[in-house]
């Protein structure tokens, strides 16, 4: 029987959620792409390119921007998981301001790491267990320092992360043969520091190895979560954080079939339905939707007939309306409205390109009118209805 597949990912995937584990690596559905995962990605990879193409001090900065774009420009938007081509392009100067502030600090004291990106699988255990680390430094006399890029909001220790990479990196046979690449009487490896690397605030946070008992304890408990999967145990745990934004909430039988009598904190009204409380939802879902449909019919019945009657305003009993009328341009096409601010120079005016701030480059004097007759030339002019609801107060 082969050995059961392993990493870090899948052990805290385990120990958040175990049916999570098992809708995401044995019935293999797919998530959402998410763009902080997008995001980091393609920082890793700008770290690997820059350490692993060294012309000391570093690959210029164009050069490694120019990656960076091209990188980024190979999937959509909504490919990475951003909600629009705006969301996306704040992303991506958020990207090259990392980049350049990374160039900024680091230009001068680089040196030829020992690995970038280092990949090994190991049989352990019984295990397969797979690791990639993001960057491998030779302090010498065989003592290597392990460090991991962080991208996110914050970046906090994740002990078992650590804990796995000092286990694993010391006994890598592939890691050893490395090494002897620099000193080939070397017969053991000794991790001397693990570091993450927080990239959004350049900042360091340096770890001692933890000591053999402790490692050893770990080291049962990785066990433990391997036999669990063998032995198929995926009952869910679920949490008010970790539900709220899992892909899988939809088919996790915790939400999907459990009854109400089964929930601790039964609403009263799921209760006498013999509902859960995300049936009751979705009842309450579907009749917002209901009347949101009827209100719109209501409302283009109330414009058609006011623009008829030509009326500005008109009351009933207990409310007026206001007929609300504007006129605005419509961009379609998205990235070649972008694709035209970068050519005439005008990103940097928009901030972010939203409508309005399109839009407000029209009234922009130093913007020059063979460059708003080009932009104009990209929208059209839409317009809109809508009503004010006012309440009469007597």
């Amino acid at each position: 029987m082969a050995n059961l597949s392993f990493s870090y990912s899948k052990m805290s995937t385990y120990k958040e959620c175990p049916q999570k584990y098992k809708f995401r690596y044995i019935l293999k559905i797919p998530e959402k792409p998410k763009y902080f995962f997008a995001f980091g990605t393609a920082l890793h990879k700008v770290m690997e390119f820059m350490y692993a193409n060294l012309k000391p001090p570093f690959p210029p900065l164009e050069e490694t921007l120019r990656f960076f774009r091209e990188d980024w420009q190979k999937t959509s938007f909504a490919d990475k998981g951003y909600a629009s081509v705006q969301k996306e392009l704040e992303g991506y100067e958020e990207g090259v301001k990392i980049i350049e502030a990374y160039y900024k600090k680091h230009e001068k004291d680089i040196f030829n790491p020992l690995s970038t990106e280092f990949r090994t699988t190991q049989e352990v255990d019984g295990l397969s267990i797979i690791s990639i680390v993001d960057r491998i430094d030779y302090l010498g006399e065989g003592k290597v320092s392990i460090l991991d890029y962080k991208t996110g909001k914050t970046v906090k220790r994740e002990p078992d992360q650590l804990l796995m990479y000092q286990k694993l990196m010391s006994q890598s046979p592939q890691l050893l043969n490395l090494v002897r690449t620099k000193e080939p009487t070397i017969e053991k490896v000794d991790v001397a520091n693990l570091l993450f690397y927080y990239l959004p605030k350049l900042e360091e946070q340096i770890y001692t190895p933890a000591p053999k008992e402790e490692i050893d304890e770990f080291w049962q408990g990785v066990l433990k979560v391997a036999d669990n999967i063998k032995a198929a145990k995926f009952t869910a745990t679920p949490g008010e954080t970790a539900c709220k934004f899992c892909d899988y909430r939809n088919l996790c039988p915790v939400w999907k079939d459990k009854k109400a009598e089964s929930f601790e904190n039964l609403s009263a009204e799921a209760e006498q339905k013999s509902l859960s409380p995300l049936e009751v939802l979705a009842e309450k879902i579907d009749k917002l939707g209901t009347m949101q449909e009827d209100l719109s019919k209501l409302k283009a019945e109330v414009i058609k007939e006011m623009q008829a009657l030509k009326l500005q305003r008109h009351f009933g009993k207990e409310y007026n309306v206001i007929l609300d009328e504007k006129e605005y341009l419509n961009f379609a096409d998205e990235k070649a409205v972008i694709a035209l601010l970068k050519k005439e120079n005008l990103l940097g005016k928009t901030l972010v390109p939203t409508l309005e701030t399109i839009e407000d480059l029209f009234k922009n004097e130093q913007v020059s009118l063979e460059q708003k007759q080009a932009l104009g030339a990209l929208a059209k002019k839409v317009k809109t209805c809508d009503l004010k609801i006012l309440k009469d107060i007597e």
